[in-house]
């Protein structure tokens, strides 16, 4: 039996961690391949990508759909239970891009590569 203090932490088990959240963002757009994703998040290793979509997978937030062709084409979007946290998602991108712009007052060099609010091209 798993036992939870506060329901955060139920969340947190499946979206936790340091790239979880960043994978789901970028998947909000849209489905993404598996380079895409390694582009649209340059730090992590393709070991580590590969590691959280499968996590993600067997907690039924993303959905991998594999084409069978030479090479193969393995394509990532967000299923039913995923899109569900689209909100949470969209509010911690705009307080990240607040906090960012605050800081950017007071002064610090501090760069967004990519506003969230900007409309991505469709896939």
């Amino acid at each position: 039996m798993t036992t939870y203090n506060i329901g955060v932490e139920a969340t947190m088990d499946i979206i936790g961690g340091k790239w979880k959240t960043i994978i789901l963002c970028h998947l909000r757009h849209g489905m993404m391949r598996t380079g895409e994703l390694r582009r649209a998040i340059p730090a992590i290793t393709q070991k580590m990508l590969t590691q959280q979509l499968r996590e993600l997978e067997n907690d039924g937030i993303v959905h991998r759909e594999v084409y069978e062709q030479v090479p193969p084409r393995v394509e990532y979007s967000l299923t039913e239970r995923g899109e569900s946290l689209n909100q949470i998602l969209s509010m911690l991108c705009t307080w990240g891009e607040e906090n960012i712009d605050e800081r950017r007052a007071c002064g610090e060099d501090i760069q967004l590569v990519h506003r969230d609010d900007v409309a991505l091209a469709p896939r």
